[in-house]
């Protein structure tokens, strides 16, 4: 039998999301997956669905700690294909297929896909054509700027004519998908849980990185972002404190020494004006 893919998703309160996520679950043409739905919610509300899944409720401890319960409960049931993703996504019925064909295929290497907005959840809602919403990307691969710490995604806003068509190593994934085997977990073991949310995701790609674990973007792998939908909106007070907070962290953890120096200044610098 081939290895069992395992789906991870951390739901908190944002259960109206979930419809498209389950359905495009429910189309896909590869059955041999399993729904692990991590629920932080501090009510949890009932899931439908006849997908096989199973849902873990946990304390809201952050994203990380959500991801690695839901591990922690695929590798106890005997599963070596995992695959992280948010649940305000939708994708076509190859999406299984095609993770499962890359994970086989490159073993012990992180894989990220294209990562679309969903149509009308463009950043710049007002740059874009009928035509172009579905086709305005989110992720094409990553990229590390370490003179000021910042993970740009690649093709961000930018409309997909073919441009970014080949499979490639990239900087960093992000942790709306982001695909690996047990032979990964094995190598680099959990999530860092300190972050509680943003840049868990690049700081376990940069841990791969050190150990050597290639990581890999395949466009055949795809799916469309309700960007935001799970934290309050792009650029929110949610969004900004813990991007500028992690990022600082993340910055003192790998950065060179010139440029954490200059993180904490600017970060205290912050601290003190908005006293």
């Amino acid at each position: 039998m081939n290895p069992r893919l395992a789906i991870i998703t951390v739901v908190y309160k944002n259960y109206d999301i979930l419809a498209d996520f389950i359905s495009s679950l429910g189309r896909q043409s590869e059955k041999n997956f399993f729904l692990y739905l991590v629920d932080l919610s501090p009510v949890p509300q009932k899931i439908q669905t006849s997908i096989p899944h199973q849902v873990l409720t946990s304390e809201n401890k952050g994203y990380a700690h959500g991801v690695n319960v839901g591990i922690a409960q695929a590798l106890k049931e005997g599963y070596s294909q995992f695959c992280i993703m948010n649940n305000d996504t939708y994708f076509e019925k190859d999406f299984v297929a095609e993770i499962s064909k890359a994970l086989q295929s490159r073993p012990k290497t992180i894989i990220g896909g294209k990562i679309y907005y969903a149509p009308n959840f463009e950043f710049h809602t007002n740059r874009y054509s009928p035509a172009d919403r579905g086709k305005v990307l989110w992720y094409a691969g990553g990229k590390i700027d370490w003179n000021h710490v910042l993970a740009h995604h690649r093709g961000v806003d930018d409309v997909d004519h073919g441009q970014y068509e080949k499979t490639e190593v990239t900087d960093f994934i992000t942790g709306c998908l982001i695909c690996y085997d047990r032979a990964v977990i094995e190598a680099l073991g959990t999530w860092d849980e300190s972050y509680f949310m943003y840049y868990e995701d690049t700081d376990y790609c940069e841990r791969a990185k050190r150990a050597n674990i290639p990581l890999l973007y395949i466009p055949l792998i795809k799916l469309w972002h309700k960007n935001g939908q799970s934290t309050e909106g792009s650029g929110s007070a949610f969004h900004v404190k813990y991007q500028e907070k992690n990022r600082v962290k993340f910055g003192l953890k790998y950065a060179p020494l010139r440029t954490k120096i200059h993180l904490v200044k600017n970060y205290l610098f912050a601290l003190v004006r908005n006293i």
